[in-house]
């Protein structure tokens, strides 16, 4: 420990002969200032594309399911055939469950999409999450089965959130109702 002091008193001694409280206080805020650039700084960020058809800065995912293929963080996720919002994948939630702090709303509308993984249609129930502002993160909005204002039940125009302690739209999920009746 005595090591330690007498090399502690010599440097001190050392910096305190070699440097006035000026140049010190003046590299002390040399390096504060420096410090607080850092950020600005440009960094190469996450793209997260990877050919993938994904969002800028959010990362590819999987569902770790075989029978339910595809990337729920993009926009070309088989179930969003007719979504329109915002996913819930990038917003702390999953394809079929809210984010945390908000609720999904009992009121819904439903389309038909093909899983390309065993080529059946699934009648697929679109909930919108509640209760916090929108996260603005993965805009999607596909409207291959989207129909007229005469048929609200499949129309993604409609703010949802009705029925819930919040009306304030956060983001979509699409859960898996059932298979859908051939023709």
């Amino acid at each position: 420990m005595a090591f330690f002091d007498r090399l502690t008193e010599r440097a001190t001694r050392r910096l305190a002969q070699t440097t006035s409280r000026r140049s010190l206080l003046t590299a002390l805020g040399s390096a504060l200032v420096g410090a607080g650039a850092v950020p600005l700084l440009p960094v190469a960020r996450a793209s997260g594309t990877g050919g993938s058809g994904g969002y800028p800065g959010v990362a590819p995912q999987t569902t770790g399911n075989v029978q339910d293929p595809g990337d729920p963080t993009s926009c070309d996720y088989w179930r969003y055939c007719a979504i329109d919002g915002f996913l819930c994948s990038c917003c702390g939630g999953s394809q079929n469950a809210c984010p945390p702090g908000t609720e999904m709303s009992p009121i819904t509308w439903i389309g038909t999409c093909q899983n390309p993984a065993d080529g059946r249609s699934y009648i697929i129930s679109y909930n919108d999450c509640c209760g916090k502002t929108s996260c603005s993160r993965c805009l999607c909005n596909r409207n291959e089965a989207d129909r007229p204002m005469v048929r609200p039940q499949a129309n993604n125009d409609t703010n949802w959130c009705l029925g819930t302690e919040s009306t304030v739209y956060t983001c979509s999920t699409a859960v898996i109702l059932g298979v859908a009746l051939e023709d």
